[in-house]
């Protein structure tokens, strides 16, 4: 797949939540991603397996998920970007309005990284 094809896919299964999907069909086996922890510092997860063990995380820390937004995908070169939001409420941090830059970069049809800016 071209990054075009990639980036359309990933918005089309975002608008249906499927994130399990995105992350099985779309990222490579040694993908990377970047964001800062809930501490406000950097962090890095090599790998599928670490991204999904990331995710999962995240999700157990939601005690409610009240609404978000994937907003669609802009496209230059080997790279996409989206703006992504939500409204949750997080366990023992209270509700909380969240917005972010996506940036995601595609080698192979693949997505080999991310990077998320809030």
């Amino acid at each position: 797949m071209t990054t075009q094809e990639v980036a359309e896919k990933y918005y089309k299964m975002a608008q249906e939540g499927n994130w399990a999907g995105i992350q099985s069909d779309l990222y490579a086996e040694d993908v990377v991603s970047i964001e800062k922890n809930r501490e406000g510092e950097w962090w890095t997860a090599k790998g599928k397996e670490a991204l999904i063990q990331k995710g999962k995380e995240w999700n157990e820390g939601i005690e409610e998920f009240h609404s978000g937004y994937t907003n669609e995908p802009i496209v230059a070169g080997t790279h996409f970007s989206c703006a992504m939001g939500m409204d949750i409420t997080m366990k023992g941090a209270g509700r909380m309005k969240m917005d972010e830059v996506c940036v995601f970069e595609v080698k192979d049809g693949k997505i080999v990284k991310e990077q998320f800016f809030y």
